[in-house]
């Protein structure tokens, strides 16, 4: 039986479901290994010869000689470009989207990752930081609001139709729950989130490694968020 092209080693990060939904969305077939923080599998030798920063995702295309590519924003444009799809042709539009790709993971992730590690993980561990708080939650709502004036009057970040721009920032964007960040007054934002939310797809990648609704603001999350600063616990004690 012949191995599908794409190897996809990833986790249920915000990151981890970038490369997931181009998957699903694309009907690509993939074998995926799933990465186990708990057990620090993103450090063992293995997958560092993958990504050298020990961070997930991390991706082999079997077709290209074993080639791997880490960075999730990277293996996204990989994708699109392999499968020919998400990717405008217009050399305008296919800038846009390479330039909001970028502003996700230049300012989305980074910015309500932090809001996120102060809240989730250092408060719990003894770490609590109210100026490192509201200055992350600050500016991922100045972010928000700069993707709610981009969404005014268009239906996706870039081009006619969904990209990989939108895929790599819906993760980030849509878990301002867990985030803690308001999303009060953004109508366009909130419609985007409706549009992307009613993709089955996204909603079936979302499940890929593990489904994490506490992400999103559903469920009980009191006893995932115990466990997630658990997890991350030691990283608080070597800060």
């Amino acid at each position: 039986m012949t191995r599908p092209d794409i190897h996809l080693f990833t986790a249920a990060t915000m990151n981890g479901y970038k490369p997931v939904i181009f998957l699903e969305e694309a009907g690509v077939p993939y074998d995926l290994t799933v990465i186990d923080f708990a057990k620090q599998d993103q450090k063992t030798p293995e997958f560092l010869r993958l990504n050298p920063n020990g961070r997930i995702p991390a991706m082999v295309d079997r077709s290209a000689d074993d080639f791997a590519v880490f960075e999730s924003g990277a293996i996204l444009w990989y994708l699109a470009e392999k499968y020919d799809c998400f990717l405008p042709t217009d050399s305008r539009a296919r800038s846009e989207t390479l330039q909001w790709l970028m502003f996700q993971m230049g300012g989305v992730g980074p910015m309500m990752g932090q809001a996120m590690y102060f809240q989730r993980i250092a408060a719990p561990n003894g770490e609590d930081n109210p100026f490192a708080i509201a200055r992350y939650v600050a500016e991922s709502r100045r972010l928000l609001e700069v993707l709610n004036t981009r969404l005014r009057g268009r239906e996706w970040l870039a081009g006619d139709s969904i990209s990989v721009a939108d895929m790599a920032m819906y993760p980030w964007a849509r878990a301002y729950p867990w985030a803690k960040v308001s999303i009060d007054a953004l109508p366009h934002l909130q419609a985007w989130f409706e549009r992307m939310d009613a993709r089955p797809a996204v909603q079936k990648a979302l499940t890929i490694p593990h489904a994490r609704p506490f992400f999103w603001g559903a469920g009980d999350e009191a006893e995932f968020a115990r466990q997630n600063a658990s997890n991350f616990s030691q990283d608080v004690k070597k800060g």
